[in-house]
């Protein structure tokens, strides 16, 4: 077998064969085999190519999503088998490269995959942080953070010469860039382009993740979003985004000259699409490079706008940068000449202050830039982007009501089912064929075995060995023991208010306490959580600390531990998210309505079998209208009724605590003396008071509805004949949600590369 020579080859430096040689060893091995593969592999060209710059790119694990694409995994992973070798076991010697947050950096890596996929030709630009967001452990029942270190000497990072001259204030940093080959599913690559400061110091970071972040010349790309809670934190965040778009703009410019583009006409050959508002700098940046090569500043902007588009992913102020103009004094003053004259041109046209680039308090809206100079902003769900249209970005959707589009969010196949569910995925193949992998609509010819019991089996059957496998996962890593035939409820995603973890957690306790009173469930009960919180975001890490207490509290409690577990798993991040997903029965995805742009984790759980249970929020509402109102369970408050209660400021937590005892009891028990031994009294009580006197996302309005559904899903649950077509039809309906449809209506839509 040429294939088996071929690792073989690999294998000699360490002077062993696949029949003698460790898991470790056989990794590297797989590492260079398929490094040198993908050199061998076309790079995708065309008349115009596409620029993806993101903040984040939560790429996961490379080996096994690089095979798959390379059409290799299953030769080697039967080759493995005939050695005893498993190549799940060799995948976890692996590091995860560090590079995202949540959604926003996974669905850039979808993306990303899906472009190449489609054959497009399109590059990822960003930051190659070194210690990534974080790395989180447990300890005292509290999140903390420590450097996350994913790069090796050896790895799928591949050093280039190319390098620029980023300017600053006073100072100037000169990058260097790091590749990873993008290859697409039997088609050729493309590349993400990761850019670096040449000196880092990495020994700056001591205790925790704690680190000066005044010495921008050599800790600038130690972490992504570092906390930014102080001014230094908040200045380092401006240095990182325009370091990462000078680069990307002197890129762009490098590329084109070198293929000889006209750079009057730039926005015939290259198409630029700024992920959320971290980029936004790139709108100035291009305008001033393009006046170095030339060109006046009105025809500089003229061209910037043709060439650059926007995807808005949320309407959370927070998330919607504004910047005092100071700061961006202090860090790229060159830059506020160019931002002065499109804020003028933009007052000069309209007199709404609403939709003004620098508001009265001297702030730079982001966004604004965005949306003035972008000849695109697409939302992404629908409901999501006609709350920005009507409510949120109205006063800019009566002004460009042409720019405004949605692509609903979608994920990669390849990864979400082939990768992380192969019994699944061989499932599948046996009913309907492998057609499915290269057209994603195909999934609905599932819905021809809807009453076909042997084929429901083999889905229930896969479903039980998908959570046996899971429990022994955890029980390895955090010495928890579940019951794979429990009911397994599931919600993995950041940790934010808006979330509402803190929902589900008073849903633990409504349960406890019913089980400690004697009213059992059917069936035992699975709870799980994965997050991680921002460092600097308080009521978040107490939302994980009160989750924490009460896995501690239940775990061990002899009676109750028996009807319901809850478990946070360690580090959640994508490789768990392989794991953690195909187990899951029933998929929490319960933010509030209006405040979830679209969610993709949704995505996963339904394409694994999963069935969801969520507000009308995000993409939860495509969702709903693809498989019926019998085979998902919604609850909550509509978007128009949340919005109206923010506009009219009624929402009162405390008179809903007050007058409603179930609440009462389950708020009150944050902070009752069972708990009060096992957590910090002073994060308890902050909690439990953020709840009662302020609760931003309404959980205290949602929980009745919340507890009431969930308790019939999990009644539902029960009648495995029903349960079996409802994730049936999940997995026929989730074509949709592939990223290669999403991708295919950016190109038709917005890039047309």
């Amino acid at each position: 077998m040429e294939l088996e020579k071929q690792i073989n080859d690999e294998l000699s430096v360490y002077g062993h064969t696949l029949e003698n040689a460790a898991n470790e060893e056989i990794y590297y091995a797989l590492l260079s085999l398929t490094k040198r593969k993908l050199q061998q592999t076309v790079t995708l060209t065309g008349k115009k190519k596409l620029y993806y710059i993101s903040a984040e790119f939560l790429i996961g694990k490379l080996l096994s999503n690089n095979l798959i694409n390379l059409k290799l995994y299953d030769e080697i992973k039967q080759l493995l088998k005939k050695y005893n070798k498993s190549i799940t076991e060799i995948e976890e010697i692996e590091p995860e490269p560090s590079l995202g947050n949540g959604g926003l950096g996974r669905l850039a890596a979808c993306f990303l995959d899906s472009i190449a996929t489609l054959g497009l030709c399109g590059d990822g630009i960003g930051l190659c942080y070194h210690f990534g967001l974080f790395k989180q452990i447990f300890e005292n029942h509290k999140q903390k953070e420590i450097k996350d270190v994913w790069i090796q000497t050896n790895s799928w990072l591949n050093q280039q010469e190319i390098s620029f001259q980023v300017p600053f204030d006073g100072f100037t940093l000169e990058s260097v860039l790091y590749d990873l080959d993008v290859v697409g599913y039997e088609n050729g690559k493309n590349k993400l382009h990761l850019f670096d400061i040449k000196k880092v110091n990495e020994n700056a970071v001591m205790d925790g993740i704690h680190f000066d972040k005044t010495n921008i010349l050599k800790n600038l790309t130690l972490f992504l979003y570092p906390d930014d809670c102080d001014e230094d934190g908040r200045l380092l965040r401006i240095y990182q985004q325009y370091f990462m778009v000078s680069n990307a703009a002197q890129l762009i410019l490098y590329e084109a000259k070198k293929n000889h583009v006209n750079l009057h006409k730039l926005y015939d050959a290259v198409t630029i699409q700024i992920n959320d508002t971290h980029p936004t700098l790139i709108i100035p940046e291009l305008i001033r490079l393009l006046m170095l090569e030339g060109l006046d500043i009105e025809e500089a902007i003229q061209i910037t706008s043709r060439t650059c588009a926007y995807t808005n992913h949320t309407i959370l102020s927070e998330a919607l940068e504004k910047w005092p103009r100071s700061y961006l004094e202090e860090t790229v003053p060159h830059l506020l000449p160019i931002i002065d004259i499109l804020d003028q041109k933009v007052k000069d046209t309209y007199s709404d202050p609403k939709v003004a680039i620098i508001d009265n308090n001297q702030l730079i809206h982001m966004a604004h830039i965005d949306i003035h100079y972008c000849y695109s902003v697409n939302g992404v769900a629908t409901i999501h982007t006609e709350i920005l249209k009507n409510t949120e970005l109205k006063h800019f959707y009566d002004i460009y009501p042409e720019k405004f589009n949605n692509k609903t969010n979608g994920i990669t196949f390849r990864r979400w089912l082939y990768s992380c569910n192969p019994e699944l995925d061989q499932w599948i193949s046996h009913w309907i064929g492998d057609a499915y992998k290269k057209d994603a609509d195909k999934l609905q010819d599932l819905l021809a075995y809807i009453d076909h019991e042997e084929c429901l089996n083999q889905l229930a059957k896969i479903k039980l060995q998908k959570k046996k496998q899971l429990c022994d996962y955890i029980f390895t890593h955090q010495d928890i023991e579940l019951d794979p035939n429990s009911v397994f409820s599931i919600q993995i995603k950041r940790l934010h208010e808006y979330k509402r973890q803190q929902m589900n957690a008073l849903y633990i306790i409504h349960k406890y306490l019913e089980i400690q009173s004697g009213k059992l469930p059917t069936r035992p009960i699975t709870m799980i959580f994965g997050a991680k919180a921002a460092p600097a975001y308080t009521i978040a890490k107490d939302i994980i600390h009160l989750i924490l207490c009460l896995s501690d509290l239940i775990n061990h409690d002899p009676f109750v531990s028996k009807y319901l577990r809850v478990v946070m798993v360690e580090n959640y991040n994508v490789t768990l998210a392989e794991k953690l997903i195909p187990a899951c029965d029933i998929s929490e995805q319960i933010s509030l309505a209006s405040k979830e742009a679209s969610g993709t984790g949704n995505m996963k759980f339904m394409l694994n079998g999963a069935i969801t249970l969520g507000t009308n929020d995000g993409a939860n509402v495509e969702i709903s209208q693809l498989v019926g109102e019998n085979n998902i369970y919604t609850f909550g408050q509509s978007s128009d009724s949340v919005i109206l209660h923010y506009q009219n400021g009624d929402y009162d937590p405390k008179k809903i605590y007050e007058n409603d005892e179930e609440i009462k009891q389950a708020v009150d028990f944050i902070t009752s003396e069972q708990l009060m031994k096992i957590g910090d009294p002073d994060i308890l009580f902050e909690l439990q008071h953020e709840l009662i006197y302020k609760d931003w996302f309404m959980t205290l309005l949602d929980y009745h509805d919340y507890v009431q559904t969930k308790n019939r899903a999990f009644s539902d649950y029960e009648d495995q004949a029903s349960w079996k077509k409802k994730m049936l039809v999940n997995i026929a309906k989730a074509g949709f949600f592939s990223s290669d449809r999403t991708i295919s209506q950016y190109n038709e839509e917005i890039w047309k590369l």
